[in-house]
């Protein structure tokens, strides 16, 4: 009797837990991973998660990235983690294939640099596949996740907050805005949205209490863009989020359902709940 091979799959590993929980449930459909860790962020962590492999290397080293998976039969493949946007044009020093790459985009926003990876990848016989696809229990359902409902004027927080985070969205800028009484706060940019979220807070903590007509809550809402590539750049919320949103004074918080990632599952629930941060999804 022959033996069948197991299914292989290439990991482009960023920070973060995502990386870790994929390994997971890869492993347990009988997938072998074969992961291409990130000098500059993944966590170390993952050499001890039962990859098949893990290789190290620099966000720079696009060639090396395509020769290692080729190296291992590796013929699908998902990013998953935060590669923070950042650090590509920062410190690290790109090989002559993303040099090339960065030099031919018209716009170095998200979409247009790992869109353009993508095709490099798939020119070289190796398909991204969305990343969310080992992980669809996690994607937020709708409706309200937590114990409390926003109140009145946290639902007219979402309302506004959607409405400019989706504008935000389709231009590639951020996905997340901080909202109260219905005035914008802080944006997303490069920063991340944990970061965006320290910033409300403190923006609201630099207000004179008596001087301001701000509600002293923060709502905060993150949405996908209009045409969301469920490949890369996915929307993720975990533990750390709500633990920011509660040092920030955030109340609620607005997520687009079957789009955004919640990678510690109920426990994030748990602790909004102790917070006193409703979680909503529409």
């Amino acid at each position: 009797m022959t033996l069948s091979t197991p299914p292989k799959l290439g990991l482009i590993a960023g920070n973060g837990t995502f990386p870790l929980l994929l390994i997971d449930a890869a492993r347990a459909r009988g997938t072998d991973v074969i992961v291409a860790a990130i000098n500059e962020e993944t966590f170390p962590e993952i050499e001890h998660r039962g990859a098949k492999s893990v290789h190290w290397m620099s966000l720079g080293e696009l060639s090396k990235l395509i020769d290692t998976f080729k190296r291992e039969g590796v013929t699908q493949a998902i990013m998953a983690g935060q590669v923070k946007h950042k650090q590509i044009f920062s410190s690290i020093r790109p090989d002559w294939k993303l040099a090339k790459l960065l030099m031919s985009l018209g716009t170095r926003n998200t979409d247009s640099l790992l869109g353009a990876v993508a095709k490099v990848l798939a020119d070289e016989g190796i398909t991204l596949i969305d990343s969310t696809s080992y992980l669809e229990p996690l994607l937020a359902k709708p409706g309200v996740l937590t114990k409390r409902a926003p109140n009145e004027q946290e639902l007219a927080n979402i309302k506004y907050g959607r409405d400019v985070a989706r504008h935000l969205a389709q231009f590639d800028i951020g996905q997340t805005v901080v909202i109260a009484g219905s005035a914008c706060v802080s944006v997303e940019a490069m920063e991340g949205t944990d970061a965006t979220i320290a910033r409300a807070g403190q923006i609201m903590s630099a207000l004179t209490a008596d001087a301001s007509t701000l509600s002293r809550s923060l709502t905060v809402v993150k949405v996908a863009k209009p045409n969301q590539d469920m490949r890369f750049d996915v929307p993720i919320v975990g533990l750390k989020t709500i633990e920011t949103m509660a040092a920030a004074g955030a109340t609620c918080l607005a997520l687009d359902a079957g789009k955004c990632l919640l990678l510690d599952g109920d426990p994030i629930f748990t602790k909004a709940d102790i917070a006193g941060i409703t979680i909503v999804a529409d």
